[in-house]
């Protein structure tokens, strides 16, 4: 599949389905075309938000533990969200792939994209959704599946984490999806470490009365010279999307049980007092204003230009989300250090 082979009117079918909510009424790919369309198209603009994410684990050095050897893509639509991870880490540290999708299409395409790009990894289709129980130890790899879950899929789905040994999972930024996705990972505190968003093991910050109106979201870059593409120019004007920045939340979750039993590949503890930027800094003529996450709650802070015109300019240009110490007097930050 290429640009000009592109089945624009499929396409336009799918984002018909996205943003009505129909979707979510069952499987609603209809020919091989539409997932080779979609995948050269809005599963790419995924891929970059996985991308955004995996950047961030290999900055703390996170991999998923040795012993997790199987990687479980359920619900994998094309299967991009499956590959950016294998591609990442590495296919040789694992096993097998396993791929699970409610349409029997989304399988057979995810399964022979993936056999293209790791021909030596073991690609496994699943006729039938996973048992947690027959499975090696996994990592699973959730994509853009909350939207489309009835509750009784969602509790199959939540068996399915809590006998993961790591899960990594991307959603859509917005503030419905990332409140159900925080109210996921409240209630599997007890058995997983949280290794990212997330600067600490408490209760989420924004849980906390007056916080209603915030959620945990973050802004993946395109890659260099998207903006100027043709092909993307037109993609993005015929869909009605900005190029320039794709909202995302998401969820990196490492089995307890794998820290203490040694197999966790490095530190997945956030450091101690450390913080994160929720959504975007925004930027006012002389000062900056942050909605800040940390073990302390979810606030408000200021940085004066003047304070740090240093960490002003980063604020502002620095499309990652990285974790940050900051140096406060009251309300206003006067300094930070990258931790």
């Amino acid at each position: 599949m290429n640009w000009e082979q592109l089945d624009w009117a499929a396409l336009d079918r799918l984002r018909e389905g996205f943003l009505s909510g129909t979707a979510a009424d069952g499987p609603y790919w209809r020919t091989p075309s539409d997932l080779a369309s979609y995948d050269l198209t809005y599963a790419e603009r995924i891929g970059w938000k996985w991308d955004a994410v995996l950047r961030e684990l290999a900055s703390h050095r996170w991999q998923p533990p040795r012993l997790a050897r199987t990687l479980v893509d359920w619900g994998c639509g094309s299967g991009v969200a499956g590959r950016r991870v294998a591609s990442t880490f590495g296919p040789e540290k694992f096993d097998a792939l396993h791929l699970w999708d409610h349409s029997p299409l989304a399988r057979e395409f995810a399964a022979t994209r993936a056999r293209e790009t790791f021909p030596h990894l073991d690609i496994v289709v699943n006729a039938s959704e996973p048992r947690p129980e027959a499975l090696p130890p996994y990592t699973l790899v959730l994509s853009h599946v909350l939207n489309e879950l009835p509750p009784e899929a969602l509790q199959t789905l939540l068996d399915l984490i809590a006998r993961a040994d790591a899960v990594l999972w991307v959603e859509p930024g917005t503030h419905a999806v990332s409140r159900q996705l925080i109210g996921i990972r409240e209630a599997v505190t007890d058995r997983f470490n949280l290794i990212a968003p997330c600067p600490h093991q408490g209760v989420c910050g924004l849980l906390a009365p007056g916080n209603e109106r915030h959620w945990c979201h973050f802004f993946a870059p395109p890659p260099t010279g998207v903006q100027n593409d043709s092909n993307w120019v037109r993609f993005g004007q015929r869909a009605g999307i900005d190029l320039r920045s794709l909202p995302y939340s998401y969820l990196v979750l490492e089995n307890k049980t794998m820290t203490a039993a040694g197999e966790s590949t490095s530190s997945p503890l956030p450091p101690s007092g450390a913080a994160r930027i929720l959504g975007r800094a925004e930027h006012f003529k002389g000062f900056a204003r942050v909605l800040s996450c940390e073990a302390g709650g979810v606030e408000e802070f200021e940085l004066q230009k003047r304070a740090d015109a240093d960490l002003f300019k980063q604020l502002k240009k620095d499309a990652s989300h990285p974790l940050y110490r900051w140096e406060r007097a009251g309300k206003r930050i006067t300094g930070a250090t990258r931790v």
